[in-house]
């Protein structure tokens, strides 16, 4: 760029002075719009014109820029991790067992009885079915699908690319080496035992004697006489003449009873009796036993160890290049698109089905009987008990732990820049200038 603006400064002045030279040669004679008289005289006059011109300098500043490498200093934070020992409390949980006394009132129960006259009815119970029919309504779903339009924005890009020169400083790493020393924190597991007590139910099982109040249906025949009725009975009637004519004269009539046979009713007749009778029961017994439960301590050991650190040192060096920068155009071109969408129908559907319907049909028959009917006598009686009652204790255990801090660490790094620094050039540029030529006449 710089020598450009200097061929075009040249070029200028060049031209300049050639202009002039041009016109004033020959005195003038190349220009045919001012030719002096002077000048068409005879050649003594044209040297003497001639001798008039003489050459001249002028002085021209010209600014020109000097490329120099300047040494710059940056600050450069490194990343340094470091392991800083923290004392922490962690609680620890204990389960301990105390006695407590409490006191339980345990029934004890007494079975009496006492005889209680009833009449009852009893019932005959028959049981009958009748078919009967009814309406249930189902439903029925199908699924039915309807097209749908929407729209959507489609995203139309076009990458373009255009040429940008630039200049890097590549850089150029090597990479060194430095011991370091570091502690970490190693983990130790230990397996520990405390003792746990737990309650298990065991069953025990106890036979006892207890008295049932049993019994059986007898059968029971009773005969009830017939009843005693009086009826007219009408003795056979004669015959006779009376006139010559038969005449029937009816018998006496009279009065006598009659008895209906009896009936026989059977019936039956529950008979109580008392019977001894065997229960097994069972009852749960706790028993307290007690395990070794494992339980890890886990503790932090520190050890110091060393490393390699790299570190890398790194100088430029500048490099022009050319590269094509992508650029996106991004237009969105709409779009139809049409999709199924589902919709569920739902119909009711009648169906007719047959159940059968149970009835009952009742009879009813008087009887009377006697019962023994126990009641219960209900006394407590105080115990008192002792059970472990478990509770937690609470204490705290001081431990270290290492914990990873990290800090920046500020390094000056030295750079080279280039910078152009600008300088004023001073130089001759020739220019010719011509006088007025003398006068033929003189």
């Amino acid at each position: 760029m710089r020598l450009a603006m200097r061929a075009v400064v040249l070029a200028g002045v060049l031209m300049a002075g050639i202009a002039q030279s041009v016109f004033a040669g020959y005195c003038g004679a190349s220009s045919y719009n001012c030719c002096p008289t002077a000048a068409c005289s005879s050649g003594g006059d044209y040297c003497a014109a001639r001798s008039c011109c003489t050459p001249c300098y002028k002085t021209v500043q010209e600014v020109v820029y000097d490329k120099c490498t300047v040494t710059k200093y940056r600050t450069v934070y490194d990343t340094v991790c470091e392991q800083v020992p923290v004392t922490c409390t962690r609680n620890v949980y204990e389960t301990k067992y105390r006695d407590e006394c409490y006191t339980t009132q345990r029934p004890v129960t007494q079975t009496c009885y006492r005889d209680v006259c009833h009449t009852a009815c009893r019932p005959v119970t028959k049981t009958c079915f009748r078919t009967e029919q009814y309406t249930v309504k189902v439903p029925v779903t199908r699924t039915c699908y309807r097209d749908e339009c929407y729209t959507v924005c489609k995203p139309v890009t076009q990458t373009c690319y255009r040429d940008v020169t630039y200049e890097v400083c590549k850089p150029v790493y090597q990479t060194c080496y430095r011991d370091e020393c570091y502690t970490i924190c190693k983990p130790v597991v230990e397996t520990c035992y405390r003792d746990v007590c737990y309650t298990v139910c065991k069953p025990v099982v106890e036979c006892r004697t207890i008295d049932v109040c049993g019994g059986e249906w007898k059968t029971i025949v009773e005969k009830t006489p017939g009843c005693c009725t009086n009826r007219c009975v009408q003795d056979p009637g004669t015959w006779s003449c009376d006139c010559g004519k038969p005449v029937y004269r009816p018998g006496c009539t009279r009065t006598e009873q009659v008895c209906c046979p009896g009936t026989s009713t059977c019936r039956q007749v529950w008979v109580p009796r008392m019977e001894k009778r065997t229960v097994s029961c069972t009852r749960m017994v706790q028993e307290v036993k007690t395990c070794r439960v494992p339980y890890c301590v886990t503790r932090m050991v520190p050890c110091t160890q060393t490393r390699k650190v790299p570190y890398t040192t790194c100088h430029t060096v500048r490099e022009c290049r050319t590269k094509k920068v992508p650029y996106t155009v991004c237009s969105t071109v709409q779009e139809v698109k049409t999709r199924r969408v589902p919709y569920t129908v739902c119909d009711w559907r009648c169906e007719t089905r047959t159940r059968q319907v149970p009835f009952c049909s009742v009879s009813y028959e008087s009887y009377t009987y006697t019962t023994k009917v126990p009641y219960t006598v209900c006394n407590y009686v105080t115990e008192n008990h002792t059970r472990k009652v478990p509770y937690t204790v609470c204490r705290q255990v001081c431990e270290t732990k290492c914990v990873t801090q990290t800090r920046c660490v500020p390094r000056q790094q030295a750079y080279c820049e280039t910078v152009c620094v600008p300088r004023v050039v001073c130089r001759q540029v020739p220019v010719q200038t011509c006088g007025q030529a003398p006068s033929c006449a003189r």
